[in-house]
C-alpha cells in the first residue's frame, strides 16, 4: 500500500511539473520562439514575437484602447463580442454584442465605430458606448451593402470603409459616396498620418494600393504602391503562397511607414512604397499548429510602440522601435 501511494504520488508531482492539469481544459502547447530580423528604424533583430491568447474565436478588427492599455477586437461567428487584452495580457469582455461586427475605429468623440455584418442588414456604425449606439449607413443609393470589410476613421470624423464592391466615404453629416469601384478584391485601408494619401489592400493583386485624397474625401491618382512578397504562385507547397496573397488589415506608424497584414506576416513599406521587410508571426503548423497568418494589427500601449496583430485564432504582440501616429485612433 505504502508504494502505491509513492507511485500516486509521484504521478501527480510529475502531471504538476509538466504545467497539466488532469482536470481540467487542455491547455495550448507553447509555440516556438519567432523572432524577427532587424528592420531600421522600426525592429531590432532578435525582437521576441510573443503569443499573447490562444484560442480566440475568429478575430479581427484589432485596435489599441484610447488610454494605452492594452487592445480590443471583434471576435466573431458564435462569440460576437468585443474583447478586451490590456497590457497584461488579461482578457475580458468590452461589449457583449457587438452586431457581427468585423472592424473597428475610434472617432474624435471616443465613439467606437465598426462595420456590421448581421445577415440581411449590412451596416456601419456606432458600437459603444451604449447611449450612442446608432446606424450611420446601411446601403448606397438604394442598395444594401453585401460584404463590408473594414474602416478607417477621419481626423474630422469621416468614414471611409471597404465591401466588395468598393471603398465608400461618408463626411460627417452627409451623405455616402462610393470612391472606389475598381478594386476586384478591395480589403484593409488606412490613411497617411497628413490623411493627403488613403491606401487600399487588394487580396488578389500583386500590389497595395495608394490614392490621393481631395479635400471634399473624393480619392484620384490610384497608383500601385508596393508590391507584396506575400504572392500566389501556382502549384506552391509553402500554403501561405498557395492562394491569394491574404493581404488584410493595415496599420500606419508616425513616420508614416505602411504596415500590412498579409499570409507571411507583417509587411513593412516605406513612405515611398520600398518594402522594408517582413516580420514573421507565430509558426505555421508544426507540431504546436497555431497559424501565424494575421488578419488584423494595430499599435497600442502608452507609447503606441507595440504591435500587436489578431489571426488564425490567436493574438500576438511585438515591441517595435517604430511608434504607431498618434493622431488618430487608428
Amino acid at each position: 500500500m505504502k508504494h502505491a501511494v509513492v507511485g500516486v504520488a509521484i504521478l501527480f508531482l510529475s502531471t504538476a511539473a509538466s504545467g497539466q492539469r488532469r482536470d481540467g481544459p487542455p491547455q495550448p502547447p507553447a509555440p516556438k520562439e519567432v523572432v524577427a530580423p532587424a528592420i531600421p528604424g522600426v525592429v531590432a533583430a532578435g525582437t521576441r514575437i510573443e503569443l499573447v491568447a490562444f484560442p480566440v474565436q475568429s478575430p479581427e478588427g484589432s485596435i489599441g484602447l484610447p488610454d494605452g492599455n492594452g487592445i480590443i477586437f471583434c471576435e466573431r461567428g458564435a462569440a460576437d463580442h468585443i474583447t478586451k487584452i490590456d497590457a497584461s495580457g488579461n482578457r475580458s469582455t468590452f461589449v457583449e454584442k457587438a452586431n457581427a461586427s468585423n472592424g473597428l475605429a475610434w472617432d474624435s468623440k471616443g465613439r467606437l465605430i465598426s462595420v456590421q455584418r448581421p445577415r440581411g442588414k449590412e451596416q456601419v456604425g456606432v458600437l459603444y458606448p451604449p447611449a450612442s449606439v446608432a446606424t450611420l449607413v446601411d446601403n448606397f443609393e438604394g442598395k444594401p451593402f453585401t460584404g463590408l470589410n473594414d474602416l478607417v476613421v477621419t481626423m474630422k470624423d469621416g468614414i471611409y470603409f471597404t465591401d466588395t464592391e468598393g471603398v465608400y466615404f461618408l463626411p460627417p453629416g452627409g451623405q455616402v459616396k462610393k470612391v472606389i469601384d475598381a478594386i476586384e478584391n478591395p480589403n484593409g485601408v488606412q490613411l497617411s498620418p497628413d490623411e493627403k494619401t488613403l491606401y487600399a489592400n487588394d487580396k488578389d493583386g500583386e500590389y497595395l494600393l495608394a490614392f490621393d485624397v481631395r479635400p471634399d474625401g473624393s480619392l484620384t491618382n490610384r497608383r500601385n504602391f508596393g508590391k507584396y512578397k506575400s504572392l500566389k504562385i501556382a502549384g506552391s507547397k509553402d500554403p501561405r503562397l498557395a492562394e491569394d496573397n491574404g493581404a488584410d488589415g493595415l496599420a500606419i506608424d508616425g513616420n508614416g511607414r505602411v504596415y500590412v497584414a498579409t499570409n507571411l506576416g507583417v509587411e513593412v513599406f516605406s513612405p515611398r512604397g520600398q518594402h522594408l521587410g517582413v516580420i514573421p508571426i507565430g509558426v505555421w503548423g508544426g507540431e504546436q499548429n497555431i497559424e501565424g497568418k494575421p488578419a488584423n494589427l494595430t499599435f497600442a500601449g502608452p507609447d503606441k510602440k507595440t504591435l500587436y496583430t489578431v489571426g488564425s485564432g490567436a493574438v500576438y504582440r511585438a515591441q517595435l522601435l517604430a511608434q504607431g501616429f498618434k493622431g488618430r485612433g487608428k
